[in-house]
């Protein structure tokens, strides 16, 4: 039994505060399980298990200011494996330690020598080298990738420490190293501190500060277009869930241009430079990795800044130190304006929030946070999913549905808004709710309507005596009365606790009519027990009330099946939805002479296009093939009408 300590790996930052712990002591924890999230100024970061085992002891706890290799816990369990060396143990020695001692102090005297490199902490044990940056004879500066490396779980580039001519490499592509194997031998020349009389400082700093107008000429330079791609991110890909600027802005080096999201980490992309936002390359939704376009700017040329930041040579000991000190007060800089991870949006979540709040289909817009400064916990997230079931709402405006993406129309041309009517909107909800919740099936038929379109309009002269208007849908909702005494499958609804049918001895069919308004859907009651007259009067009463906007509430309820007509309107068909918690709906098309085959020719039959739409929940295939087979046959002769 051995005990292994787990330390901060690389985290791309000087520190990073611990927003949430996500085991306890005592827990059994899985190789590259998640133990707690690290967040800095620019990204969060899942820092995970180097192995399995019990987790014996925590050492941090949320607050703390953590950098990389402190001991965050302490894992007991059967590996061989010793526990981490301290950093300063394993820790690649700086170049200032590697150097030769300094000879001895002479004024403006330079030294040259040759030091070797080796590989950083690279966040794992080995990576493969995928790409090898530099070359035997160049030259190079601090901060220059020297070479690419892919793990399992990332990959990173090897930045130089310091300036210095490559003079050998002891790598190449397709090698697994790890930290502390040979990397790389500069050459470095260094200025040697300077003992000067006062006289001969005062000289250096006027040299500095004041340039000659030429020199300041010849140091400034025109703006120019400039691409930039995305940086490594730490994972092969991430999504874009938040954009920062826009065609226009002018920004900052180290100012954020996005922000990404991986199953692991949530980061901001920074700008490379300062310069003007010409063009942009990602969008919210996109998926992103190392090496995409991201950014065009106009970037004015360091150039000119050198001119102005030379100025200030004179307080510096060594120009060299001078800009070491600028790049760090910059760097410190951004970092102290740059807002943290989410704090411009709606959203303040690390990426584990953020994924189990997919899973959950939860909307964290609508999730109230206890976290530091203002972030979402897991526990927040629990506590919203509890009380929404609580409360029977859903998670999210779709039950877990991503909602439309906002679009500016305005900017494609001229537009006008118009407010939804309430019956538009109750209806647009309705739809909703039904699509999402019942598993629609569609199954098509065609009737012959022939013998009994003929009958209906030999009835005219009689239904112009009755002053009633003899329409089709009087004869539909005849026969699919009929058709639901047949197949009490159809007449039937799924109990609330999911687990039973509740089937009705009365038959009330919906009549969907397009009104003004909107859909309205009036009943005509106890359909099975009147004949085509009344069904006739009732259907004209009904839909008359609804484009008048005359129904009363308990004229719109009830309803055991539901029949959608198009007939007036054409179409040769459609796939209705289903009404919920009503089972099933007919769709109606338009009618068409067809040539049907009688057995011994071809001849011209009217035919109408049906479409069954049903809940496949309550109803399998076969209830519904013996339905529409049943109605279409009740079609066939006018003795099944009286």
């Amino acid at each position: 039994m051995s005990t292994t300590q787990i330390r901060v790996p690389d985290i791309g930052a000087d520190s990073a505060e611990v927003i949430e712990i996500l085991v306890s002591e005592g827990d059994q924890i899985t190789e590259e399980q998640s133990i707690l999230v690290l967040e800095s100024d620019k990204a969060s970061m899942e820092v995970p298990a180097p192995c399995a085992g019990e987790l014996v002891k925590i050492l941090v706890k949320v607050g703390d200011e953590l950098s990389e290799g402190q001991v965050i816990a302490e894992v007991s369990g059967d590996s061989e494996d010793t526990a981490e060396e301290t950093p300063a143990a394993n820790a690649t020695e700086k170049p200032e330690e590697n150097q030769p001692e300094k000879v001895s102090e002479k004024p403006a005297a330079t030294e040259t020598s040759v030091i070797g490199y080796q590989v950083p902490d690279i966040g794992s044990d080995t990576a493969e080298v995928i790409e090898v940056n530099v070359a035997v004879g160049d030259t190079i500066s601090e901060g220059d990738t020297i070479c690419v490396a892919e793990s399992d779980k990332a990959s990173v580039e090897i930045p130089a420490e310091v300036d210095g001519v490559v003079t050998s490499i002891a790598i190449s592509v397709g090698d697994n190293i790890g930290q502390g194997d040979a990397l790389i031998e500069l050459e470095v020349t260094r200025t040697t501190e300077v003992e000067a009389a006062d006289s001969e400082t005062e000289a250096l700093a006027e040299t500095v500060e004041e340039p000659s107008k030429n020199e300041a000429e010849s140091i400034v330079a025109e703006p120019r277009e400039q691409s930039f791609s995305v940086p490594d991110i730490g994972s092969d890909t991430a999504e874009v869930i938040e954009v920062n600027v826009s065609v226009g802005d002018k920004i900052s080096e180290g100012d954020t241009i996005c922000v990404a999201e991986s199953d692991k980490a949530s980061l901001e992309v920074p700008a490379a430079a300062d310069g003007e936002v010409l063009s942009l390359h990602v969008a919210v939704g996109d998926n992103i990795s190392q090496g995409d376009k991201l950014i065009e700017l106009l970037v004015q040329p360091k150039a000119e800044a050198a001119s102005s930041n030379s100025s200030a040579a004179a307080d510096a000991p060594a120009a060299e130190e001078k800009t070491a000190a600028a790049a760090t007060s910059v760097s410190s800089q951004s970092q102290a304006t740059a807002p943290p991870a989410g704090a411009g949006g709606t959203v303040y979540a690390g990426p584990a929030v953020r994924k189990l709040a997919r899973e959950l289909g939860a909307d964290l817009t609508k999730v109230a946070a206890t976290g530091t400064r203002g972030r979402i916990v897991k526990e927040d997230l629990h506590n919203y999913v509890k009380n929404a079931l609580k409360s029977g709402s859903p998670t999210s405006s779709g039950d877990g549905v991503p909602a439309a993406p906002k679009v500016d129309w305005a900017k494609f041309g001229e537009i006008r808004t118009e407010p939804m009517s309430k019956i538009q909107r109750v209806t647009a909800d309705n739809m909703s709710r039904c699509w999402l919740n019942v598993p629609h099936v569609t199954q098509f038929d065609d009737a012959d309507v022939t013998d009994v379109e003929a009958y209906r309009k030999g009835l005219k002269a009689e239904a112009e005596e009755k002053g009633i208007k003899m329409t089709p849908v009087a004869f539909l909702v005849k026969l699919a009365a009929k058709a639901l005494r047949e197949n009490p499958k159809f007449n039937s609804s799924i109990h609330e606790d999911g687990k039973n049918l509740v089937f009705r001895d009365y038959c009330h069919i919906g009549l969907a009519v397009d009104t003004p308004s909107g859909l309205m859907v009036p009943v005509i009651r106890d359909a099975d027990q009147k004949d085509i007259w009344q069904l006739a009067s009732d259907v004209i009463e009904m839909a008359t009330k609804a484009k008048e906007g005359k129904l009363k509430p308990n004229e719109m309820q009830g309803a055991c099946f539901t029949i959608s007509s198009l007939g007036a309107i054409g179409g040769r068909g459609f796939t209705p939805i289903v009404p919920s918690p009503q089972v099933g709906i007919l769709g109606v098309s338009n009618t068409s002479i067809q040539p049907v085959w009688n057995g011994e020719s071809f001849v011209p039959r009217k035919m109408m296009p049906l479409a069954l739409s049903y809940d496949h929940r309550a109803v399998n295939g076969g209830d519904a093939g013996r339905f529409l087979t049943y109605l279409v046959d009740q079609f066939s002769s006018i003795d099944n009408l009286l």
